[in-house]
């Protein structure tokens, strides 16, 4: 919690009624916490910028919207404030107000962390995969009969359009706590605000060297948050990830008491894993304890993330008295009915080129080496029959600088590429940054035999345009993919839009 004498000790264990002012409410985050609470009957209300964002429409669903920062959105009646960390207690109106008035105030992650203590509560963490492994536990749970709650770091197609799953009534028999999963995230510590009986640990490397300059220091975060779980908490962790091996090892130094899960081909036990071939659309594969599996997503990450997923739910269904293997099946449809996630692997368009040939439009948040990497090859593996063009745009100077090698030749699964300018973050000076957009695309010409440099979006979307204006000489026509935790998803939206005119 903030330094401020009325902080609350945690949150309500029933919010009917309550009423929540969110600032900074249109926040991915922050908008899937919004549904939580909004399912369990609170009162919301919410500012931001006037900017859309896709989150509008989920907000807008529920009747809710935001309205401009003022002080005069903190009325009589609201008994909590929510805050996203992008905006300051000393400059926010909204937040000096609530200050003034001495009204409880939390970040984005001390609430998560304050709903979580009212939960049987189980986190996904972890470099790469957080979002689209939690997606994938809540599809599952949907088609169990587990009162739960998901909540993932973005809008789910599984979930009907949202950021999160609400199923069953969130009350269970004899007072028991409801079950919730959610995404937790490693930046500034953010999850150590979190209460998890169990944990999944996707992956461990270096990033975010802004506040984790070394790989130990982001390592030892992981550290830290698995020794958050209880006395016979779980640690289900990928026995295929170096890092998330050298933290569960860690961990089992320091408690023994944790349970040690491993998932992955490298796994020993129900969750070890054998890949299977990709045909039809569909990426099969093999759980010990399921036998074979499918998942409608591109990449043997996915594969690795998917079966992450089906591990936490037998947990979770053992903790809850069942026996995971009388559900086997559900489990399977569920991990089948998993179609994706806004920006992950999301395919936002199909068009016909100059040419006549197709084209397919996917977006994805990928914004590190190893996800570029891994991406980009399940990519090769799904769409075999197409050429693949991918205009990548770096976050972070300091990630761009500190990885530079490392993005550079990460592209080799492509055939085209195409690199914008950094998307660089408030926290930064651009003006020192020791690298730039160009420079990445110098550094990745010494990799790759055809890359070129576009800074701006309405260059590269010309370049985009004049590559699909030729022949792309593969059977099914091309891929063309916008990548990246930046905006630049707008270059294949121009390009569509010229396409379509």
């Amino acid at each position: 919690m903030i330094s401020n004498s009325a902080c609350p000790a945690g949150m309500p264990l029933s919010v009917g009624g309550v009423h929540f002012h969110f600032v900074g409410i249109k926040g991915t985050g922050m908008a899937a916490l919004v549904e939580i609470l909004h399912a369990r009957g609170a009162v919301i209300t919410g500012s931001d910028v006037q900017e859309r964002f896709y989150t509008d429409e989920v907000l807008e669903r529920l009747g809710i919207k935001a309205v401009p920062f003022s002080g005069g959105n903190i009325t009589d009646s609201v008994q909590y404030v929510v805050y996203s960390s992008a905006y300051s207690p000393e400059s926010n109106p909204d937040l000096v107000e609530a200050l003034r008035r001495g009204i409880p105030m939390m970040l984005y992650s001390e609430a998560l962390g304050a709903l979580s203590a009212t939960a049987f509560s189980a986190g996904v963490c972890g470099v790469h995969g957080k979002t689209t492994t939690t997606g994938m536990v809540g599809t599952i749970l949907r088609g169990l009969d587990i009162p739960a709650q998901v909540l993932a770091g973005s809008v789910i197609s599984s979930f009907g359009g949202t950021c999160t799953m609400t199923n069953g009534a969130m009350s269970r028999a004899g007072g028991a706590k409801p079950y919730f999963v959610a995404e937790t995230c490693e930046y500034q510590r953010h999850f150590m605000s979190f209460h998890p009986m169990k944990i999944i640990l996707t992956s461990v490397e270096s990033d975010h060297q802004d506040f984790y300059p070394t790989y130990a220091d982001i390592r030892d975060a992981f550290v830290d948050y698995a020794c958050l779980l209880p006395e016979g908490g779980t640690l289900i962790y990928c026995a295929d990830d170096a890092g998330a091996c050298e933290v569960a090892g860690i961990v089992a130094g320091k408690r023994s008491d944790i349970a040690l899960v491993p998932y992955g081909v490298n796994a020993d036990g129900p969750y070890r894993l054998e890949f299977g071939t990709v045909r039809g659309g569909t990426h099969t594969f093999f759980v010990e304890s399921l036998g074979e599996c499918g998942i409608c997503v591109p990449g043997d990450h996915n594969v690795r993330n998917a079966c992450a997923a089906a591990a936490l739910c037998a947990e979770i269904l053992r903790s809850a008295g069942k026996n995971p293997s009388d559900f086997a099946g559900k489990i399977k449809e569920g991990l089948r009915n998993f179609s994706g996630g806004r920006r992950r692997s999301e395919i936002v368009g199909r068009a016909k080129t100059p040419l006549g040939e197709d084209v397919i439009f996917v977006d994805d948040y990928g914004h590190h080496p190893t996800a570029i990497k891994t991406t980009l090859a399940g990519f090769r593996e799904f769409y075999g029959g197409h050429r693949i063009v991918v205009d990548f745009m770096s976050h972070t100077y300091t990630r761009t600088a500190a990885l530079l090698d490392e993005f550079a030749s990460s592209f080799g699964s492509a055939d085209d590429v195409i690199i914008n300018k950094i998307y660089g973050s408030a926290r930064e000076d651009a003006s020192a940054a020791s690298v730039t957009g160009e420079i990445l695309a110098e550094r990745a010409s010494s990799f790759h035999p055809r890359v070129v440099y576009a800074g701006e979006f309405d260059e590269a979307a010309e370049k985009g345009m004049a590559l699909l204006s030729s022949p792309s000489g593969a059977k099914d026509g091309w891929l063309f993919v916008t990548m990246g935790a930046g905006d630049n998803w707008k270059v294949g939206k121009k390009i569509l839009e010229k396409l379509g005119s």
